[in-house]
């Protein structure tokens, strides 16, 4: 489907190279396009489990490498407004809900954003993916009906499709394949073999890993009381 146009996108997940493999492709289209677009990423990644081997990286230095990353990521999608959120990766979970919730709603209201992106509670596997998304959830739920932004969410648990049906919105992103391609790849300190496979797999013509490069795909939540409550 064609990308419909926003006044003001803001990305939130916890880690840097969320971004890269799920919605690169959108927010490269969105800048291409003009639309202010703020990434919030609230760790360094300082727990990814790749320091190499042989090693290229100690627990201590790998935080300056994966923000070196993430500011290659954000360039490759002509970001200009990345947010480096401070947390600790794989703490997230730990932190004070409410303060949580807070610094989504100071986002939100500092940004003033037609759409949000994050994951999709319940459905994205990692513990500091579900704190994000229930925080970012939470922060929008409170605000008026009609002032909330749109909210679009990624989810990927392998009870997605039988609860939640086929994704609401799919984004047609071929035209944004070498952007999307350079976020992924600025990323290698954690994605190398993960990208040599993909190299691979694109080399054979398998339709599956174009697949990466062609659609983006997200939920949009859905505000019903019975699901609110569950969190």
């Amino acid at each position: 489907m064609t990308i419909q146009s926003e006044r003001h996108v803001l990305v939130v997940f916890p880690h840097p190279d969320d971004e890269a493999f799920g919605v690169s492709g959108t927010i490269s289209h969105f800048r291409q396009e003009g639309t202010p677009v703020t990434y919030a990423c609230l760790t360094l990644g300082e727990m990814g489990r790749n320091l190499g081997n042989p090693p290229f990286a100690t627990r201590e230095s790998l935080p300056e490498i994966r923000k070196k990353e993430l500011q290659a990521s954000a360039k490759a999608m002509g970001l200009d407004d990345l947010r480096m959120m401070g947390l600790r990766d794989k703490t997230v979970e730990f932190e004070d809900d409410e303060e949580m919730v807070q610094m989504m709603t100071t986002l939100i209201d500092e940004t003033n954003p037609s759409l949000v992106i994050t994951f999709y509670p319940n459905y994205a596997v990692h513990p500091d993916h579900e704190a994000t998304a229930r925080a970012v959830v939470r922060a929008i739920r409170r605000m008026d009906a009609a002032d909330r932004p749109k909210l679009y969410a990624v989810a990927f648990a392998n009870n997605t499709v039988d609860n939640l049906g086929e994704p609401d919105v799919i984004h047609d992103i071929q035209h944004m394949r070498d952007a999307k391609m350079g976020a992924m790849r600025a990323h290698i300190s954690q994605t190398a073999w993960m990208l040599e496979e993909m190299d691979k797999r694109l080399a054979e013509g398998e339709p599956e890993a174009e697949n990466w490069f062609t659609y983006e795909r997200f939920y949009t939540y859905k505000w019903n009381q019975d699901f609110e409550e569950s969190f």
